[in-house]
């Protein structure tokens, strides 16, 4: 994969999933939410839901089981819930090796979902910020993927053109916004990584 990579200018990661295995956590956050708001708890749907910030996942939780939760008040508790974990991912191998292999050879960013004060204690935690040359949060954006905002974002960061970077997700939802981007997507699958084409 690192010689298709060489084709572009920029790199643009999301993070949960994709450079950092913190998606348990954040599962294991929604099952204490659920509990405590009382609404069915399904690990796989919300795992699929990836790289959409959390007050919006409540939105979709309300629109799928016909409730009316507050997304700030079950985002507050889910958040403090995930933020208590002493742990909150390990670097994922396959991905951090072609960050590692790039650093200041090409102009890297991460795109999440994730709010600001949050993405940044991941990547500061992890190691992973001062390898960037840009980050943007659910926070800096209004429309989060699939919409391509987060991406078009990150690439204007950069100072470049979206065809001339490449996005890596794990998620249907990211890939939908990378292509949406007019972006190439690599998808972590497993411990490979796959490529997927915008046109």
């Amino acid at each position: 994969m690192i010689e298709t990579v060489e084709n572009y200018q920029g790199i643009i990661f999301d993070m949960d999933g994709t450079l950092i295995d913190s998606m348990p956590y954040h599962l294991d956050a929604w099952k204490t939410a659920a509990e405590a708001f009382e609404f069915p708890y399904d690990r796989e749907w919300l795992n699929s839901m990836g790289g959409m910030p959390s007050a919006k996942i409540v939105v979709e939780i309300n629109q799928r089981y016909g409730i009316s939760l507050d997304p700030k008040e079950v985002t507050k508790l889910k958040m403090a819930t995930y933020l208590s974990f002493e742990f909150h991912g390990e670097p994922i191998a396959v991905t951090n090796d072609i960050l590692n292999h790039f650093v200041g050879k090409k102009r890297i960013a991460v795109g999440t979902g994730s709010p600001q004060v949050q993405a940044h204690k991941l990547l500061e935690e992890s190691g992973i910020m001062p390898k960037l040359d840009a980050v943007v949060t659910a926070t800096d954006v209004s429309n989060h993927k699939p919409n391509p905002d987060t991406f078009l974002l990150a690439a204007e960061k950069l100072q470049l053109l979206p065809e001339h970077c490449v996005v890596f997700e794990d998620t249907h939802l990211g890939k939908q916004a990378a292509h949406s981007a007019g972006m190439d997507c690599i998808m972590v699958e497993g411990d490979a990584l796959a490529f997927y084409p915008a046109k």
